[in-house]
């Protein structure tokens, strides 16, 4: 995780299409260079709750996740989560590791407390919270992550990042 520069907020202002608010960090970069995926803390700056801890911002990325939710994948992670206790035991590790992340800021936000993103640890509801997560901490550590970010096209390739 790095902080981010002014290039980086200028590149999340235009991927967004509006100013970014509270980047905490740049929590991975496409392998253009440019910023994917944000840290966001649990506590906006005008006092709203947020618990989107990684935040993905790239349009190319968010576009090509959007299609995946629309092919039906989470509905099957969704029956998978149901009927296999290796998996969901995964899934709960990955839930913990994002609510320790965001516990590591210091920021002590009662209305956010045990929410993670993307329906963890017991639903699959937002393959983009769940892909921002694999982005930002790595394989291994969400295992629906990793397999959607897997079945993802090489979105960076067809045309240069914003």
């Amino acid at each position: 995780m790095d902080k981010p520069t002014q290039a980086d907020l200028d590149a999340i202002e235009l991927q967004l299409g509006r100013t970014p608010r509270d980047v905490h960090a740049i929590a991975h970069r496409c392998p253009c260079g440019k910023p994917d995926v944000v840290e966001t803390p649990p506590r906006l700056s005008d006092g709203t709750p947020f618990p989107t801890f990684y935040y993905a911002t790239c349009p190319k990325l968010t576009g090509a996740i959007s299609t995946l939710e629309g092919s039906g994948m989470m509905a099957a992670m969704q029956e998978r989560l149901s009927s296999d206790p290796e998996l969901a035991g995964a899934y709960r590790a990955a839930h913990d590791d994002y609510l320790a992340a965001r516990a590591a800021l210091g920021m002590d936000v009662p209305e956010v407390e045990g929410i993670s993103a993307g329906g963890m640890p017991d639903r699959v509801k937002c393959l983009h919270s769940l892909i921002a997560h694999s982005l930002a901490a790595g394989p291994g550590v969400n295992p629906f992550g990793d397999e959607a970010l897997a079945a993802l096209p090489e979105w960076w390739k067809d045309s240069p990042c914003e």
